[in-house]
């Protein structure tokens, strides 16, 4: 089955009343929901990790970083290792995401984060998404694929089931943009195509692979009804119980 998955980036935004605020009302919004139906989880940022997942803490919602260091320990000033994550509770991870590699993060180092956010025991959350400039070229696939391929070379099959993956294409994230649901569900198709490869049929059509680009309140509907996209990653509409609770209202109760 491949249960929907909600997942919200809060990025560099809120402080920590905001953040504890913010999870309180999900929580309370998320009392109805039934159990199974769907997944939802927030990635804050690292000072507020704990003080997120102390108030989450045995409710339905995980919690998880926004990157990781992909060394354990040592002499890397300002980083954050697997270890460090799965200390304060944290359960899932981001890698790759368009906002770091757009700072230079190259497929091979992306590769390495998702090897240590799974020997750290979390479940990595792989971004793959072209550039504007990448789709008027032609290059989508190709690009989304070199970036799937780098980023789970390291991953064995039997580790599979600790993978989500994101579409995100980058001239969708922050612009008001976003890729039609034709646009989105072909690329989804060609993402889980390629796991059919690199795993076995069985193992990408239980993976799920998410949407993320400008989601919001009024589009999220549109999207999620595609058959082929297992829920969303959500930036800016997941900073505000209301936006973010539509979206979760929006995922189709279906259990695939």
């Amino acid at each position: 089955m491949r249960i929907p998955v909600i997942a919200g980036n809060w990025k560099m935004n809120l402080d920590r009343a905001a953040a504890v605020a913010l999870a309180r009302d999900l929580r309370d919004g998320l009392a109805g929901v039934a159990r199974g139906s769907v997944e939802v989880g927030v990635a804050p940022p690292f000072p507020y990790l704990e003080a997120v997942r102390g108030l989450l803490r045995g409710g339905p919602i995980w919690v998880g970083g926004q990157d990781l260091s992909p060394e354990k320990l040592g002499a890397f000033t300002g980083d954050v290792s697997g270890a460090m994550l799965a200390d304060v509770g944290c359960s899932h991870v981001i890698v790759g995401h368009s906002e770091r590699r757009q700072k230079g993060e190259s497929g091979e180092l992306c590769g390495r984060k998702v090897v240590a956010a799974l020997a750290a025991g979390l479940i990595a959350l792989l971004c793959v998404g072209e550039t504007l400039a990448q789709r008027d070229a032609g290059k989508t696939n190709a690009v989304v694929l070199e970036q799937l391929d780098s980023g789970l070379r390291g991953v064995a099959a039997a580790d599979a089931p600790r993978v989500l993956i994101a579409y995100e294409p980058v001239w969708a994230i922050g612009t008001g943009r976003n890729a039609t649901p034709a646009q989105a569900g072909e690329v989804h198709r060609v993402v889980r195509s390629r796991l059919a490869q690199l795993w076995s049929r069985e193992l990408a059509d239980t993976t799920r692979i998410l949407y993320g680009g400008s989601v919001k309140a009024e589009n999220a509907a549109e999207l999620l009804a595609v058959e082929e996209i297992d829920g969303a990653l959500v930036g800016g509409a997941s900073l505000t119980a209301p936006s973010f609770l539509k979206i979760i209202a929006a995922c189709p109760n279906r259990a695939r």
